[in-house]
């Protein structure tokens, strides 16, 4: 089986608590796109990770993890993720985790030409982590990429570097004045981080063909959500690569394969990090009670989160074009202490209201049209089965799946593995 686990809405659904879960029916966890600008929080008896560059996978012991030809990697960031993981008694080895030798390299240029145009922007900024993702994307489609498969040939690597670091001061010394990049500089970064990381670089696209092959069940994490698609997302606010399903196979280096599954995740309510429309938006002491009662900080930034009802216009988009197959619905238990659960429904949009899920201005100028559902006003983190939620709980499952047209299966009641009810 061949099954993807993405975001259906702005990013921040709960991916990574699900790939835990899940990932005890699987061979093989794939991260197929992104680089470490947001971050997977998992929660289980080994203690609590945020992971921004490693499949979520690595807490399992017999999971090989893979780190896909379409994601962007922080050398430096994840020789520090490594280590805090070995810290706390993960394994770690080149059985069990192996990194695409076509996947591209974020360097520290690419992080200082982010904050330089972010900071351009002023208030028109993008909302952006600041690490360095749009730069180096955008180098990867100029051709002027250092790929993890370069580390393991030094000399010619030298010669790349000089090059790409001419190349990369037109922009950064020459248009907005800053001192040089050094290409010593440069060059003794990549040694220092690579030659760690040497030795989990390998051809994971023949790897992940073999294990196709033999029938093993692959997993593949998103990163973000389908509103943050390059595509299909709220563009320009949207990461730079591209987060749907269909995109899994190719990211990872196995682009002749299908896949038989898609879970989408998406919460119970909605979050947004970064700037951007975000139509459902709370705000005042409402918003403040609900990021309060679900911790919602970003796990790669720590900025605090917008926050708002359910949105089932932009969570029936997100289903269509991630494709997914069933829904895993996070974070109910947070809506416990409401008397009556916000959701909206439809947009207003320019006087007239639809349930289409609109792009560009239109998309900046729709206003919500909400309708309040019955809350249960009682504690289900302890519940593990259908009947041990209260009716008004699963009326509104039922709710958001007629919203959305979707099927849900899994509901998630808290951040610990067990704490999910199977539907």
């Amino acid at each position: 089986m061949l099954t993807a686990i993405v975001g259906i809405n702005w990013g921040d659904e709960g991916k990574g608590r699900m790939v835990d879960l899940l990932s005890r029916k699987y061979d093989v966890v794939v991260r197929y796109q992104g680089g470490n600008n947001a971050g997977h929080t998992v929660i289980n008896s080994q203690g609590k990770f945020i992971l921004n560059l490693v499949p979520s996978g690595i807490l399992r012991p017999d999971v090989i993890n893979v780190m896909g030809n379409g994601m962007v990697i922080d050398l430096e960031h994840l020789c520090g993720e490594l280590g805090r993981l070995q810290q706390a008694g993960i394994k770690i080895t080149p059985e069990n985790l192996k990194i695409s030798d076509r996947a591209i390299i974020c360097t520290p240029y690419h992080v200082q030409q982010d904050i330089l145009e972010e900071e351009r922007l002023k208030d028109a900024k993008y909302g952006s982590t600041r690490r360095g993702i749009a730069p180096v994307y955008g180098d990867k489609y100029m051709k002027k990429g250092i790929r993890m498969g370069d580390l393991l040939y030094q000399e010619t690597l030298d010669a790349k570097v000089a090059d790409i670091v001419e190349w990369k001061n037109l922009t950064i010394h020459k248009s907005y004045e800053k001192s040089e990049v050094k290409t010593q500089a440069v060059a003794g970064w990549l040694r220092e981080f690579g030659n760690q990381l040497k030795p989990f670089i390998c051809d994971t696209g023949r790897y992940l063909e073999q294990a196709a092959g033999q029938n093993k069940d692959i997993l593949f994490e998103a990163q973000l959500g389908a509103l943050r698609d390059i595509d299909f997302g709220i563009y320009p606010y949207t990461s730079s690569s591209s987060t749907i399903a269909a995109y899994a196979p190719i990211g990872s280096g196995i682009p002749g394969r299908k896949l038989t599954n898609v879970i989408g995740i998406m919460k119970a309510y909605s979050t947004c990090v970064g700037e951007g429309p975000f139509t459902a938006e709370m705000f005042g002491g409402e918003a403040e009670e609900l990021r309060k009662q679900g911790g919602e900080y970003g796990a790669a930034t720590g900025r605090p989160r917008r926050v708002g009802a359910f949105d089932a216009v932009a969570s029936r988009y997100g289903v269509r074009v991630q494709g997914a197959d069933e829904i895993a619905l996070t974070k109910m238990d947070v809506l416990s202490y409401l008397d009556k659960i916000p959701v909206c429904v439809a947009y207003e949009v320019e006087g007239r209201q639809t349930q289409e899920f609109p792009v560009g201005d239109a998309l900046s100028g729709a206003k919500p049209v909400i309708e309040y559902v019955k809350g249960w006003h009682t504690d289900i983190s302890g519940c593990r089965k259908p009947t041990d939620l209260p009716r008004e709980a699963l009326d509104y499952v039922r709710y958001i799946e007629k919203m959305t047209a979707s099927r849900v299966r899994y509901v998630s009641v808290g951040a610990e593995r067990d704490a999910y009810i199977e539907l």
